[in-house]
C-alpha cells in the first residue's frame, strides 16, 4: 500500500506518533510518503519505503499570513498524482483535514479518487478546535474524511460532545517501541546528576501553559524538602524563561537542570525514578507512556486520556489538576524504596498493553476498510 503522512514536523504528541507510525509502515513493507513543511525529528533512519515531500510555501509580500494550506493542499495533489498514493493520513485536525479535503476535491476533478483518514491528537479538538474561528472547519472536515480515528476513548468522547459529528470514530491508541524505549544500563549518567544517590525526577513537554509546568517544579520543590532530589526537564518552548525564573526565585537552580529538546529522550528515562505530568489537558498522554516503558511511575492529573494509561496506586497516582499537595504526597510514596520496585514493574507491564507490534495492525486493517468502502462507493458511481 502507498499511504501519504501529513503531520506537524515537531516533537509535540501528533508529529512524534505520525512519524513512527510511518516508519513502522515502512519496515512492514509499505511505501510512506511524508508531506510536511521541514523533515520530522524522528525521521532520522534510511529505508527505501519512505520518502519526504516538502511543502515549499512561498513568501510575498501581499501575504499578511503565509497561505500554507494552500501550499499543502496542493503538494499532497502532486503527491498523489506523481507517487500513484492510495491513501491519504492526516494526522491533527487543523489544518491538515481541510487541507486534505481541498485536494481530493480538486483529484476527483482529475479523475483521480484517493480516501483520506484523519487522526484527532487532541487540542486539536479539546483546545484549538472548540474556537469559534475554526469550529466549522473542523466539523465539516471530520465528518467528510472517509475514517476518522481518535487516540482516547476521552477524546473521542469530547468530539462528539463539542461538535457535531455523524460519523462513526474508531479509537486506536497511541503506541511505544519497546525495542527503543526501555531500561538502559546508564548509571554513569545518573551518577553524573545524582552523585549522592538523589532520587531523579523527570518532566518532558513542549513548554506550554496547558502542562502546567509550575505545577512540576512546585511538586518537585516540596520532594526535596523531604527526600534528596534531583529534576530534570525535558523541552523547550515558550514557558521555559518563565519556569527559569520561578526555579531561581524558589532558590532550587542548582537542583534543577533545563536539557532542552532531546532526540533521545530514551536515556534520560532510563535513569529516573519518578515522571510528572501535571497537565490542565492530555488526550492520551504520550510522554507518560515513554516513561512507563522505561519502568518509570507517574505522577499525573486525572484529565483527558490519563486515567486510560496512568492507573490509579497501580503504574503512579492521578489527582485533580493544580492539587500538588496531593500530587507530593504521592510522589512521596512512589519513591519510598519499599514502594518504587512494585511500581516500577507495573508501569512496564501496562505500557506493554501499548505496545507498536499490538497497535500497528490496527491501523493496517483500519486502511484496508476504508480503502475497500471507497473502492465499493466508486464502482457504484462509476
Amino acid at each position: 500500500m502507498k499511504i501519504g503522512i501529513v503531520c506537524y514536523p515537531t516533537f509535540g504528541g501528533s508529529g512524534v506518533v505520525a512519524t513512527e507510525l510511518g516508519k513502522a509502515l515502512a519496515q512492514n513493507g509499505h511505501q510512506v510518503h511524508f508531506i510536511t513543511y521541514q523533515q520530522p525529528p524522528r525521521l532520522d533512519f534510511f529505508n527505501e519505503n519512505v520518502f519526504y515531500h516538502e511543502v515549499n510555501v512561498p513568501s510575498y509580500p501581499l501575504f499578511q499570513y503565509a497561505p500554507y494550506e494552500s501550499a499543502l493542499t496542493s503538494e499532497m495533489v502532486n503527491v498523489v498524482l506523481n507517487e500513484n498514493v492510495d491513501l491519504l493520513h492526516v494526522h491533527y485536525a487543523i489544518p491538515h483535514a481541510s487541507a486534505a479535503y481541498m485536494a481530493k476535491m480538486i483529484l476527483q476533478s482529475r479523475g483521480r479518487t484517493v480516501p483520506i483518514v484523519t487522526t484527532l491528537h487532541g487540542t486539536d479538538i479539546t483546545l484549538v478546535g472548540k474556537d469559534a474561528s475554526y469550529e466549522p472547519v473542523v466539523t465539516f472536515s471530520i465528518n467528510q474524511s472517509d475514517g476518522v480515528t481518535a487516540v482516547s476513548e476521552d477524546l473521542r468522547r469530547d468530539t462528539y460532545k463539542h461538535f457535531d459529528i455523524h460519523r462513526e470514530i474508531e479509537v486506536i491508541p497511541n503506541f511505544i517501541d519497546l525495542s527503543r524505549f526501555k531500561r538502559q544500563q546508564k548509571e554513569h549518567f545518573k551518577k553524573a546528576i545524582c552523585p549522592n544517590g538523589e532520587k531523579l525526577i523527570v518532566h518532558t513537554s513542549n513548554f506550554r501553559r496547558v502542562k502546567r509546568i509550575d505545577d512540576a517544579v512546585m511538586v518537585f520543590y516540596e520532594i526535596q524538602k523531604n527526600i534528596p532530589a534531583k529534576l530534570l526537564l525535558v523541552g523547550d518552548g515558550p514557558e521555559r524563561a518563565r519556569i527559569e525564573r520561578l526555579v531561581r526565585d524558589l532558590d532550587i537552580y542548582d537542583q534543577v537542570r533545563f536539557l532542552g529538546k532531546l532526540d533521545a529522550v530514551e536515556e534520560v528515562l532510563s535513569v529516573a525514578d519518578l515522571f510528572l505530568m501535571p497537565s490542565e489537558q492530555e488526550s492520551f498522554g504520550l510522554a507518560a507512556l515513554e516513561a512507563m516503558a522505561c519502568q518509570v511511575p507517574v505522577i499525573s492529573s486525572n484529565v483527558g486520556g490519563l486515567p486510560e494509561l496512568n492507573i490509579q496506586g497501580v503504574t503512579g497516582f492521578l489527582s485533580n489538576v493544580g492539587d500538588v499537595d496531593d500530587m507530593v504526597k504521592n510522589a512521596l510514596y512512589v519513591l519510598d524504596d519499599a514502594n518504587l520496585p512494585t511500581f516500577q514493574a507495573n508501569a512496564l507491564a501496562k505500557a506493554k498493553e501499548f505496545e507498536l507490534s499490538r497497535i500497528l495492525p490496527l491501523y493496517e486493517a483500519y486502511y484496508e476498510r476504508v480503502l475497500a468502502v471507497s473502492n465499493e462507493q466508486l464502482s457504484v458511481n462509476s
